[in-house]
């Protein structure tokens, strides 16, 4: 995880407020936007489809008098489970909206330290925890991205008694674990993982749990948004210059990891389930997997079993359209697929979580298959609706009703994840695929952090890439990721394709004795330029 040094991060605060990007400027007022055109209808027509449904669900909702991006179709509301983190990949476009649904929990938390696990048209809710992607790592990254220097300092202090307030009420057992109390906990709506327990805690108190003797269980995914949740503590206090926070924060960091290791993985199953009160494992193979994943709690071998024997088994959860949200060989795989069901049917929540955990176990080429399976889906019905059969593709129709954000968010992300420019918090990540359907005669600019613009423009059978009108690389032939620091300056090539790629790449200006060079890449290698 990177971090900045206190002094620096204010100073690109001072910086970002010079170009009008502190503090709830809204994108059209601040600067332009990313911009990504195509000779490809069908593709052009989603992609801004996608737009259109995100723009018309920022609103503002009770108690807050600034727009959130909302969940969309019949979600009306922001949800802390996935609301922050749409928001964070929307920002690039509003900047002020995701400002603002991370300041909408921090705003509404209760004297206590007890964050909302919604904001909604109807109500704000303290009836679970539902927690998922940590809103703490995603205000650390939107408090870095922006160098907005009031959203660290609320969002620490927030975060912290955040943390205080789980310690006291979700660890009952004593065992340092986090606790699941209730099926909304985990936003695991109709999961058979939970079958037999509430929805909700009891007279709406996320303190109490139902007087059941299974209750209340260990979760795995709900202590890897806590251990996810300490490490980005543990940035902002840095950034913040306090050290002696920070040391303690990833120090109860790698406890918990410790714990969800020990505890709640079964090794003969390469599977984590929740503990319950008598001490049984819920052995259901679920997407508690991907989500601990998320936080990056498995190093690189235990990975690579969880990967093998479930992730990227086609009889598990590799089925035609990943990620199913229970393995398909799993006996509790609920069918006929009914709607908003966690029970089995492959979820736009988990597509778009999925860019937080696969490049980092090094599985680009695979991620790139199950983007273009999203995109053809999502091209074929044009409703964006929640849920599809892994199986078929089919997206849930009944209940489940169009224009949801995270379909739409993936539509948008997966873009240009597969041919567009990614900014990192001290790289660009320059994703080439000349042969792509989505890179005929395509051009993307993409405004970063600093103020520049970075540009690819596709032409023949390559691409140009540009940094403030500079030209950085030309990659021609197969597909590439182009790894470079902020100022355009190469430091590797990655193979992002299942197969052997054959690329020609040409840095022009660089000192090397072959400006145009020849290379081999297979799936996933990464090969250093620097």
């Amino acid at each position: 995880m990177v971090t900045l040094p206190r002094r620096d991060f204010l100073a690109g605060s001072a910086a970002l407020a010079g170009l009008g990007l502190a503090r709830g400027t809204s994108a059209d007022e601040a600067r332009d936007t990313p911009r990504y055109t195509t000779d490809n209808a069908r593709w052009q027509m989603a992609y801004d489809k996608a737009l259109a449904i995100l723009d018309g669900n920022v609103q503002v909702l009770p108690h807050i008098s600034r727009p959130v991006l909302i969940e969309g179709s019949v979600y009306r509301g922001i949800w802390q489970e996935c609301g922050p983190h749409e928001s964070l990949v929307y920002r690039k476009f509003r900047p002020d909206v995701a400002r603002d649904s991370h300041l909408t929990f921090f705003e509404l938390q209760r004297a206590d330290g007890q964050l909302p696990a919604n904001n909604k048209v109807t109500e704000t809710g303290f009836g679970q925890i539902q927690m998922v992607v940590p809103i703490a790592a995603t205000a650390w990254e939107l408090a870095r991205a922006t160098g907005d220097g009031e959203l660290l300092e609320t969002a620490y202090r927030a975060c912290a008694a955040w943390d205080g307030w789980l310690t006291r009420y979700r660890d009952t057992r004593g065992t340092g674990l986090v606790e699941g109390f209730c099926t909304y906990d985990t936003g695991h709506d109709n999961s058979p993982r939970w079958a037999g327990v509430p929805n909700q805690c009891p007279n709406k108190d996320a303190r109490r749990h139902a007087p059941l003797p299974t209750l209340p269980r260990l979760c795995p995914d709900l202590s890897a948004t806590v251990y996810g949740g300490r490490r980005a503590l543990a940035a902002m206090a840095t950034a913040l210059g306090r050290k002696g926070e920070a040391d303690h924060w990833m120090e109860r960091a790698e406890i918990l990891r410790g714990l969800i290791l020990s505890h709640l993985y079964v090794a003969e199953d390469a599977a984590f389930y929740d503990l319950d009160a008598e001490n049984g494992f819920v052995r259901v193979r679920s997407d508690v997997l991907s989500r601990v994943c998320g936080e990056h709690v498995p190093d690189a071998a235990l990975f690579d079993q969880l990967w093998t024997r479930q992730l990227h088994n086609p009889a598990a959860f590799w089925g035609p359209y990943p990620l199913a949200s229970v393995a398909l060989n799993d006996p509790a795989f609920v069918r006929p697929i009914p709607s908003n069901s966690w029970g089995g049917a492959t979820q736009a929540l988990t597509a778009l979580r999925a860019g937080r955990w696969f490049d980092h176990y090094g599985r680009s080429a695979e991620f790139s298959v199950m983007m273009g399976r999203w995109c053809q889906a999502i091209q074929t019905d044009m409703s964006f609706r929640q849920q599809m059969d892994p199986m078929t593709g089919v997206f849930t129709a009944g209940e489940d009703q169009p224009n949801y954000s995270p379909t739409a968010l993936v539509m948008v992300d997966y873009t240009w994840r597969l041919v567009g420019v990614c900014e990192d918090a001290d790289a660009l990540h320059w994703n080439i695929r000349p042969g792509h359907e989505a890179a005929r005669g395509t051009r993307l600019s993409l405004p970063m952090d600093n103020g520049k613009t970075a540009t690819i423009a596709y032409r023949n059978k390559g691409a140009v890439l540009r940094l403030a009108g500079r030209e950085v690389a030309r990659v021609e032939g197969g597909a590439a990721r182009l790894m470079t620091g902020k100022d355009g300056s190469p430091r590797a090539l990655v193979g992002i394709e299942p197969g052997v790629q054959t690329v020609t790449l040409h840095l022009p200006g660089h000192l090397t004795d072959r400006p145009r060079r020849t290379l081999t890449l297979r799936a996933n290698e990464r090969m250093p330029l620097a």
